[in-house]
Formats: C-alpha cells, structure tokens, sequence
C-alpha cells in the first residue's frame, strides 16, 4: 500500500505537470467559471439586503459549478482520450497499481479545484463586495461539500468516460450534459425562479445540491429566501450527494474501461 501510494503521488504530480505546460487548457479551466461570473454578476446586480447582492448567489452556485466541471468534464474527457491514444492499455501493462492512476487524477482534480475555488471567491469579494464567512463551521460545511462534491462528480466522470465511444463524443456528451444541469440546477438561474417542471428535473441530479449545498456555506441565512423551498435543506443535501457517490461508484465498475471500443 505505501508504494501504491507513493506511485500516486508521483503520478499527480505529473499529472499537473502536464497540465500546467498546456497554456490553452490552463486558460480556458480557470477563465471560463470567471467570465461566467462576470456576466451573471453583472445582469444580476440587485441589492437584498444586509449586505447581500444576487451577485454573491450566483458567486457560489458558479463556485460549485466549476468544480463539476474539471472533475466531471475535464476528468472524463481525459480519461476517453487516454483511452483512445493507447495510453489507459499501456498502463495496464506496467506494474503500475490501477488505484495509482486514479490517486493521480483525483489529486489533479483536487488541486485545479482548489485554485477556481480560491479564484471564484476572491473575484466576488474584489468585484461584488462578498463577505466571505467569519465562522469555522461554515467553512467546515464548505469542506465537507467540497470533498464530497469533488468525489461524487469524479465518480460519475470516470463513469461517463466509459459509456462514450470516443474522446470527441465524450467530450461533447459531457459537456452538453453539464451545461443543460448548469439551467435546471440554479446555477444559471435565480434558485427560486426556475420553473416547477425544471426545478423537479434539477433536483434529481447533484450539481442542484452541490450548489444549494455551497450557498448554504458561503452565504447568510438571509439568502435562503431565494431557495424554491426558503430553506437549505442540508440534509436532503449529504444525502443526495452520497447517494449519487454510490451511484458514481457502482457504475465506474461497471463502466470503465481500459482498452477503447474499437479495439477489443
């Protein structure tokens, strides 16, 4: 197990090492949850009170929305194209630990996520004037959201990346899946305004939660009016965002591949 883990460790650090020498990927994971802001925040730009803009709403559930994104999109694209280019088989072939090459991925994902966290935050409290919380437990819930939120859509992405046929239609697949999610989650949309049929649709998925979740963790009490049911629902929250993980890790084995469909 210690050389399991070490081979991780060694393989997480190459792995942002690639990713840092990739100027284009580098760009457009950190830009593209900023300018989203930027845009919301600016057509959203409306007072509720006691210090709280709806800017700040969409700060968070954007905040949550990025870290589905590198650990569902990004991780899964990843891993088809692995797949596609031989890579996943050669690896195979190594004495490589198969948990070493997750433990890699999971520690890129982690560290990317942690950055647009701490970019999402500082742009809102620059731009916005969000007051970022004074207390240990919210952040304590911000953590624990976070963790789980970065294991569950990890779980789905390497699902994912198995059901594709190939890295393009993986990439595409995913990325549509997120975006349309990103409408009926609340992410995109005032919480509280999204129609009856798309808010039920958004709730059976986790990036709904995940959001809700880091609202409830970087807000005041105040901004649970703008929830559909005024309340955080923290419970409904861990409860959902396990039972997905479950779910995450059921349909990995059951999905995963190392060797593409067209080669078998």
């Amino acid at each position: 197990m210690p050389g399991t883990v070490t081979i991780g460790l060694s393989r997480g650090l190459m792995e942002i090492r690639d990713f840092s020498r990739d100027i284009g990927q580098v760009m457009f994971t950190f830009s593209f949850p900023a300018l989203l802001l930027l845009m919301l925040g600016g057509i959203y730009d409306q007072h509720l009170g006691d210090g709280l803009n709806l800017s700040h709403v969409f700060a968070a559930s954007i905040a949550a929305s990025a870290i589905v994104s590198t650990s569902f999109v990004n991780l899964g694209g990843s891993i088809a194209a692995e797949r596609d280019d031989g890579t996943l088989k050669r690896l195979r072939t190594t004495p490589m630990p198969k948990v070493s090459y997750f433990m890699g991925k999971i520690i890129l994902v982690l560290v990317i996520s942690v950055v647009e966290l701490a970019l999402m935050l500082g742009l809102a409290v620059l731009l916005y004037d969000m007051k970022l919380p004074t207390d240990a437990g919210h952040w304590l819930r911000l953590g624990w959201l976070f963790l789980l939120g970065v294991t569950c859509w990890s779980l789905l992405g390497m699902a994912a990346s198995g059901l594709a046929r190939s890295a393009r239609s993986a990439a595409i697949i995913m990325s549509v899946i997120y975006t349309l999610l990103g409408f009926v989650s609340g992410v995109y949309i005032v919480p509280g305004s999204i129609p009856p049929v798309m808010a039920d649709i958004g709730a059976v998925f986790p990036l709904k939660w995940l959001a809700q979740g880091f609202r409830s963790a970087l807000l005041p009490d105040l901004a649970q009016a703008q929830e559909a049911t005024g309340s955080w629902e923290l419970g409904r929250v861990a409860l959902v965002l396990l039972g997905w993980t479950v779910a995450g890790l059921v349909l990995c084995m059951m999905t995963f591949r190392w060797r593409s469909a067209r080669t078998r």
